[in-house]
């Protein structure tokens, strides 16, 4: 492996917690929705990583399930934003509170 894993950790660490930030920090939908990507993307790079440096290709695999599994929540979770966006005519997430307990 040409980069230590030390390193893609850290990046992948940044990566999470930048992803976090954003889906805590934004009201849009599309900004959570984005946020949770580069949180999805960060594990994905965690699993290729560890997966090289333990030369296993259990973790590569996974990611491929996961990258599936990405393309599967983005384009549900992308119909469901523009269907709400002509409900309420906003994509801020306050604007959908009928379900708070």
């Amino acid at each position: 492996m040409i980069v230590p894993l030390q390193h893609v950790l850290v990046v992948a660490g940044l990566m999470f917690g930048l992803g976090l930030a954003c889906v805590l920090t934004h009201r849009s939908l599309i900004m959570i929705l984005i946020g949770v990507e580069v949180m999805i993307n960060a594990v994905g790079l965690v699993l290729v990583a560890s997966s090289a440096f333990w030369q296993q290709v259990d973790g590569q695999l996974v990611v491929v399930l996961l990258m599936a599994l990405t393309s599967a929540e983005v384009s549900i979770s992308l119909a469901m934003v523009v269907y709400l966006h002509h409900r309420k005519r906003s994509a801020d997430s306050d604007a959908f509170d009928e379900m708070k307990g």
